[in-house]
């Protein structure tokens, strides 16, 4: 198995293990969840604000992706500053 299969393994279980904790399923302390948390963030991408301009004749289609991860992570530090 490459190195870069077992990152994503490691990430998934990471990620997999904060959800839980999120949905009241898994016990974990909070510095568990702030090093979790601090796991993710090295291998998320940060969610920035972008400005996307072209012909208002022709104008540009967006869609929203990867709010998800943003929006676990937010929920998840709360979590962790409350402990």
């Amino acid at each position: 198995m490459s190195d870069a299969h077992r990152v994503k393994i490691q990430n998934s279980n990471i990620l997999s293990s904060l959800i839980k904790h999120v949905e009241g399923k898994q016990e974990m302390s909070g510095t568990q969840v702030s090093a979790g948390i601090a796991l993710l963030k090295k291998v998320l991408p940060d969610m920035q604000s972008v400005t996307l301009s072209g012909d208002p004749n022709n104008p540009i289609k967006t869609e929203e992706v990867g709010t998800g991860s943003a929006k676990i992570l937010a929920k998840l530090e709360s979590i962790a500053e409350r402990s």
